[in-house]
């Protein structure tokens, strides 16, 4: 009788041990999931007290609880497909949901917003539908909320404004559709990183946008339907962002104001009612765009329309044309019979590389054929240097000194060792780093991917060759940790370029302000 008491006190009143609450709605993903991806989830195990080693889990001690709690789930690129359980929205304490690259389907569920802790949700690849719940900024803490790459649809909402700690919103890759909403961004602080592209986001770009003061990197608007123009009111986002555009309709010309004035062309590509500077384009009746987008290209001219013109005024017109066609005819004669005179005469047929050495003078001298025409070639640092050592103040014949005229069109390498073809960069895209009263700088990512920076000084002026290339070489010569490196420069009559080292921290203006 004793025996069977015992039995029975030791059976009623011995404490059952079990799995947690976080454990408990972690098994409901588990069983969300197809049976093939099982192995992601081999150590998930019911008669477990806790989930925190699991894999893909991690726990943290809060204070006021007695067991550990679940605060992040990192199960991404594990070819899981299944759909998400609403009962994550149970762990209460999650901070991190990171699901991306895999092939979940169905609905964002509502009641995942109860898990107020979260402040990072990552299910970028995946093949999730639906719409954005406008209850998403229940959560208070949310800061990064990456949607990317899924079969989204909707409207983007207007309660996104609620979520005022959001520094990164991605939703590129969606069928998003409708009007960019107006409302959220001058609530949104501490936004950094706002990318919407490859959607079918239609109607204009909002100017609130502009008032993302905190946005770094790329404001990415591109592959939508977007329209109208480009409000100014972006030009006050910080010069460090970089603006893509790309494939809308939008229309006008492109504002100067801001950061505008950092952007390269390719950031408005395929916009065919775009017009103005940094494009190639220039608009209807307006004043001609900034010379050139890329160091040395020619001045282009607008064809303006001679509808209406008066008798006087097209007699006027006549009489110019015929002055120019001979002026023209007079120069080619000059030039030619300038070159016959010489020895060293120019071919456009020959080139070398820039930078290259050769047996002889001759050797070292090259011609190159550009949009002003077949232009005087360049030479080595090293031929400069024998020739000036060579001629004294002679002049006329092949082995003397060297004339003002014969200083035309001379690219000159400074340092032996940076070799391109000077094909290179005529053709290689260029983007605007800076303006001043000084001229143009410019990026220039060559063909093997060396990128220079590229200062155009604008007309050659009165100052002559022999002066410009003393200080140009004498430039060259200083050798400092602090100072950038000059390689190359080339001079001409219309045309100073000065090719040196790019250096991507920044510049002296950032330093001092400590941005």
């Amino acid at each position: 009788m004793l025996f069977i008491l015992f039995f029975i006190f030791q059976f009623c009143f011995h404490p059952v041990v079990s799995l947690t609450s976080d454990g408990l709605a972690l098994l409901t993903l588990k069983s969300a999931v197809d049976g093939d991806a099982e192995t992601a989830f081999s150590d998930w195990n019911e008669d477990d007290i806790t989930p925190c080693h699991w894999s893909g889990i991690s726990c943290a001690n809060i204070s006021g609880e007695s067991d550990s709690r679940v605060v992040g789930i990192a199960l991404a690129g594990k070819g899981l497909r299944g759909y998400l359980p609403s009962e994550l929205g149970k762990l209460i304490y999650l901070r991190r949901l990171s699901l991306h690259t895999n092939l979940f389907h169905g609905s964002i569920p509502v009641q995942l917003f109860n898990a107020t802790s979260l402040h990072s949700i990552f299910l970028h690849g995946n093949n999730l539908s639906g719409n954005i719940s406008p209850s998403i900024c229940n959560l208070p803490r949310l800061q990064n909320l990456d949607l990317s790459e899924n079969s989204l649809a909707g409207v983007i909402p207007e309660s996104l404004g609620n979520c005022s700690q959001l520094q990164r919103l991605i939703l590129a890759r969606n069928n998003f559709s409708g009007d960019i909403p107006v409302n959220p961004w001058p609530t949104l602080k501490n936004l950094v990183q706002l990318d919407l592209s490859a959607n079918l986001l239609e109607g204009s770009i909002p100017e609130q946008i502009g008032d993302l003061n905190s946005l770094t990197g790329t404001l990415n608007l591109s592959f939508n339907h977007l329209s109208g123009k480009i409000p100014k009111s972006l030009g006050k986002l910080p010069v460090t962002v970089s603006f893509d555009l790309r494939n809308n309709d939008l229309s006008g010309e492109i504002p100067q104001t801001g950061s505008f004035s950092n952007q390269g062309p390719t950031a408005f590509l395929n916009n065919p009612k775009l017009c103005g500077f940094p494009l190639q384009k220039q608009c209807t009746g307006s004043a001609p765009s900034e010379p050139g987008t890329s160091p040395g290209l020619a001045r282009q001219h607008v064809n303006r329309s001679k509808k209406g013109l008066s008798p006087g005024l097209i007699i006027i017109i006549t009489v110019a044309d015929a002055a120019v066609v001979a002026l023209i005819g007079l120069v080619v004669v000059y030039v030619y019979w300038k070159k016959k005179d010489k020895s060293n005469g120019c071919s456009c047929t020959l080139k070398r590389k820039f930078g290259g050495s050769g047996n002889n003078e001759r050797s070292n001298l090259c011609c190159f054929c550009w949009s002003l025409g077949c232009v005087k070639g360049f030479k080595s640092d090293d031929s400069e240097m024998e020739e000036s050592e060579k001629g004294g103040g002679g002049g006329g014949g092949g082995g003397g000194g060297r004339g003002e005229s014969e200083g035309e069109g001379e690219l000159v390498a400074i340092d032996k060792g940076f070799s391109f073809e000077l094909d290179e960069l005529l053709r290689a895209s260029a983007y605007v780093l800076g303006k001043s009263g000084l001229g143009i700088v410019y990026k220039v990512v060559l063909g093997n991917g060396v990128p220079v920076a590229v200062r155009r000084l604008g007309e050659g002026g009165e100052q002559r060759y022999k002066e410009f290339a003393a200080e140009v070489q004498a430039i060259g010569k200083v050798k400092h940790p602090n100072i950038v490196k000059l390689r190359a420069y080339y001079w001409a009559h219309d045309e100073k370029l000065l090719i040196s080292d790019f250096i991507s921290n920044g510049n002296l203006a950032n330093a001092l302000r400590g941005n």
